[in-house]
């Protein structure tokens, strides 16, 4: 038996894949990005991308409501493709999964420093002792009983999303709204070629909406709430980016696009502008609390995949479960300390925003990959059934993420932003070494005694009980 238990509600799924998502950090960074690229349409874009990425979702929500499983695409892909390509698609999300959780507790550091800021404290390199602080504290959580981790993933996202919506209320209140005519593509920021380009920023805003399925195995009804988690979170992010991003762009009005675009802190901006320096600086804390809800959030879903590929063979260790807790410690602990080596190596000297994108960078060049692998496990048992509405849905998602990744690395990027595939491009080398190191990891053996659905292959999938 795998260890884990299962005793998670729907509320603590949903916060799982909200805290990944992290709506907070999109509307307090990647909405000038998107607007950089899409100008006053980026509600639109938003609106746009949310079905987009609903047609990526088809693809794991078919898979979760046949099965369960921790390793969530490594079980999905390792279904169709054998255990070897889903090993690879493992071992590339765990990357995902490991680049946010230092990401996100970077940026923890960064926004309460702000927030001191606000009153003039000057904190210097204070950030990173708190980013690793942090880290170490959502290390502990994910550690302990995921339901305590669930629920505070959960009330952490939503407290600081309160927030948010209040400011954008108060926005709301106090300018005129926008015409209509501005939410469209037009030609100042690149017509629909803008719009396109700016797709690549609202799929980095989803990232993380699938980090449910890696709780297969401890949620009380898989293949009923893991599906609607993911989709839960995915849809009320895409409500809430559009809103955000309309908001923000009243809020900095038609004349100063180009200054919102370029805001490295818009949020704080909107709020010393609308309201006061003392709800600017709660905003700031709120944010640094979505930051610690999407590092625990990252942490327990690499945990899984960790503990996922440990029992597959990659090393016993990282398969042992917590005899109380119930949590594969083994498993949390190394994501924990992976996270704060890149932290420290890296973090210091880049700085907490550029070491935020960068990393992010990352992790989503490494999610598309495994997305378009979930999408072609999919349609290939689709079209073996002889469905042929579904893969069409998915594969226009596919073409738009393969759009998306050819954006970032076409035309070649300049220094040291063209670094990043090579660094997915490692870490998938180092996969096909283990591999060949561990030649378990490549047997068609059944992974869980308890796998018993007979439309899943080999037992790697494990049913609902």
């Amino acid at each position: 038996m795998s260890g884990l238990k299962r005793r998670l509600s729907l509320a603590e799924a949903i916060g799982l894949s909200l805290s990944i998502v992290a709506p907070t950090l999109t509307a307090a960074f990647n909405i000038s990005l998107v607007v950089g690229k899409a100008g006053s349409a980026a509600p639109f874009t938003f609106a746009i991308g949310t079905v987009l990425v609903a047609l990526v979702a088809i693809a794991f929500v078919s898979f979760a409501r046949r099965g369960s499983h921790a390793g969530s695409a490594y079980a999905y892909i390792a279904e169709v493709f054998g255990r070897r390509a889903g090993f690879l698609a493992g071992w590339t999300l765990l990357l995902t999964y490991l680049c946010f959780a230092a990401a996100m507790s970077v940026l923890v550091g960064d926004f309460l420093a702000s927030a001191l800021a606000d009153f003039g404290v000057k904190t210097g390199p204070l950030w990173v002792g708190i980013a690793l602080l942090s880290l170490a504290l959502s290390t502990l959580f994910a550690y302990r009983d995921v339901r305590l981790a669930g629920r505070l993933m959960l009330i952490l996202e939503l407290t600081s999303l309160l927030a948010i919506v209040v400011l954008c209320i108060v926005i709301l209140e106090r300018t005129p709204g926008l015409p209509t005519a501005a939410m469209r593509p037009s030609a100042q920021a690149g017509g629909w070629s803008g719009v396109a380009y700016a797709l690549v920023f609202v799929v980095l805003s989803f990232a993380g909406f699938e980090g449910a399925a890696t709780l297969g195995e401890e949620t009380t009804h898989p293949r009923r709430d893991v599906p609607v988690a993911m989709l839960g979170a995915l849809v009320g992010a895409g409500v809430f980016f559009t809103f955000a991003s309309y908001c923000e762009v009243q809020g900095y009005g038609l004349a100063g696009i180009g200054a919102l675009a370029k805001a490295t802190a818009p949020l704080n901006d909107l709020a010393n502008r609308y309201t006061n320096r003392t709800f600017a600086a709660a905003l700031d804390v709120a944010a640094a609390f979505s930051s610690f809800s999407g590092a625990l959030g990252a942490l327990t879903a690499s945990g899984r995949l960790l503990f996922a590929l440990g029992r597959a063979g990659l090393a016993a260790p990282l398969a042992r479960t917590h005899p109380t807790h119930g949590a594969p410690g083994v498993a949390v602990l190394l994501s924990g300390a992976l996270a704060a080596i890149a932290l420290l190596i890296w973090a210091p000297s880049s700085g907490a925003s550029v070491f935020y994108a960068n990393v992010s960078t990352v992790a989503v060049l490494a999610v598309i990959l495994v997305y378009l692998g979930v999408i072609a496990a999919q349609c290939r048992l689709d079209l073996g059934a002889r469905r042929w509405l579904w893969p069409t849905f998915t594969l226009v998602g596919a073409a738009i993420l393969l759009w998306c990744l050819g954006n970032t690395v076409l035309p070649v990027p300049a220094w040291p932003d063209y670094l990043w595939p090579y660094i997915v491009l490692a870490w998938l080398l180092l996969g096909l070494g283990l591999l060949m190191a561990r030649p378990a990891l490549a047997r068609e053996a059944e992974l869980e005694p308890e796998a018993v659905e007979p439309a899943v292959k080999a037992g790697v999938i494990s049913s609902e009980a």
